[in-house]
């Protein structure tokens, strides 16, 4: 049976196609193994700009590394000393020397309006604000009323912050002899020229500390 061209004609042209399809080829999924991260969020090419506040400020940037607040106050105090001691702590004249348990103050007297230095660092902060020993270092001139009369400079070592503080008290108590012998009687009736030699007592052998011993058992 022969098919007549016309009705082929008009059944191809019947049929319509879809012109919706989309001309943008297809997007195929990468799936990663668990162990790799995923990306969750593509980063911007800005830079950041990170604003310090006062307290954790960069203060000054030098030979590649960076120095905070803490770090320029204690170069700068470092500095005052220096030009205030020329010549270092043994070229000074009225230096006393104090000593309690290991510690060993070295302490020079100037003329000033009461600063305490010790170790390039306030006094306040260098003795972690206890007022028992800043109460150590303040006795020989209160003693004297010259309180605001006096700079003081301490290079201390050894020993703990108590013994270093008590130190300092004898150190400056001998310097103001220096200064003039008058004061020595005020100075030796507050007790302040009297060198404390007490010290730890030794470990014994088969005790704990020197003399604690270790608990008794019956069984």
């Amino acid at each position: 049976m022969a098919i007549p061209l016309s009705s082929l004609t008009s059944s191809f042209a019947s049929l319509s196609f879809s012109s919706n399809v989309s001309s943008k080829p297809p997007s195929f999924s990468i799936f990663l193994p668990k162990s790799l991260p995923r990306i969750a969020a593509i980063r911007s090419n800005t830079p950041r700009v990170v604003v310090a506040s006062s307290s954790t400020a960069v203060a000054a940037v030098s030979g590649g590394g960076v120095a905070s607040t803490a770090d320029l106050e204690g170069l700068t105090l470092e500095k005052y000393v220096k030009s205030r001691l020329p010549g270092g702590f043994a070229a000074q004249r009225i230096i006393g020397t104090g000593r309690r348990k290991c510690a060993i103050a070295r302490v020079v007297l100037q003329e000033g309006s009461g600063k305490v230095i010790i170790n390039y660092r306030d006094a306040k902060e260098y003795l972690q604000g206890n007022p028992l020993w800043l109460q150590y270092v303040k006795t020989p001139l209160l003693t004297l009323g010259f309180e605001s009369n006096y700079d003081i400079f301490v290079k201390a070592h050894g020993g703990g912050l108590s013994g270093q503080a008590q130190a300092i008290s004898l150190g400056i108590a001998r310097a103001l002899l220096k200064v003039s012998e008058n004061h020595r009687s005020a100075l030796r009736k507050e007790g302040l020229l009297t060198r404390d030699s007490r010290v730890v007592e030794r470990k014994k052998p088969g005790l704990k500390k020197a003399r604690k011993a270790p608990q008794f058992s019956k069984r």
